[in-house]
């Protein structure tokens, strides 16, 4: 905690700057390999859906989690080292590593927090039937593996492919990243298409 300025009493910054407890630096994790198999195994191959009424909008996010700290900002927290946010909970500093390419960033700007399963793949997963309340539950999910605070641009990069059409650059992360796939759809019951299935498989192979 910085020693508070002598024209700001110390009861004045505590409310204005806070700094997050001990990050665990990932989400909750998913079963282990043995068990990814056997998700995945029950899981149902068919083709995707159509993106028809399809829209971000769709998957309310990001809502608040506790006081003013949203899912965005709770997640920055959870993820990052020595992470300090102002009173309106916006992370104005702090350390983070992006899992899917290693890089270490120090400016919450530089940082997305990535749907392990993006929200257009599980609209064509079978979302598209949820509720409203449904999605938005699916949307800010800290609960399981589906949320990780990754490198804006390899976000972006990302999209709403599926294992099959891209992967983390970082190779050691790509069993992990497999696992919390198969976890996530598992959890919410959608659908995988059959390349899907084969290219979790082949990563499966190499935990």
């Amino acid at each position: 905690m910085r020693r508070a300025p002598a024209a700001l009493p110390a009861v004045v910054l505590a409310a204005m700057l806070a700094v997050a407890p001990a990050a665990s630096a990932l989400p909750p994790a998913p079963p282990d390999a043995d068990a990814a198999r056997a998700h995945l195994a029950e899981l149902t191959v068919g083709p995707e859906g159509s993106m028809d009424g399809y829209s971000r909008t769709m998957f309310p996010h990001w809502i608040t989690q506790s006081g003013q700290c949203n899912t965005r900002e709770t997640a920055l927290r959870r993820d990052g080292e020595n992470v300090e946010t102002d009173a309106k909970c916006a992370a104005v500093s702090g350390t983070w590593r992006s899992p899917y390419d290693g890089a270490t960033w120090t400016q919450a700007s530089d940082l997305d927090i990535d749907h392990m399963v993006p929200l257009a793949q599980a609209w064509r997963s079978g979302a598209a039937a949820w509720t409203t309340e449904r999605r938005k539950e699916f949307a800010n999910d800290l609960t399981s593996s589906q949320l990780w605070t990754v490198t804006d641009n390899v976000n972006q990069a990302k999209g709403d492919k599926d294992p099959a059409q891209w992967l983390p650059p970082l190779a050691s992360f790509r069993c992990m990243y497999a696992r919390s796939w198969i976890d996530v759809k598992y959890r919410y019951g959608l659908t995988i298409d059959a390349a899907e299935k084969t290219a979790l498989d082949g990563l499966l192979g190499s935990c």
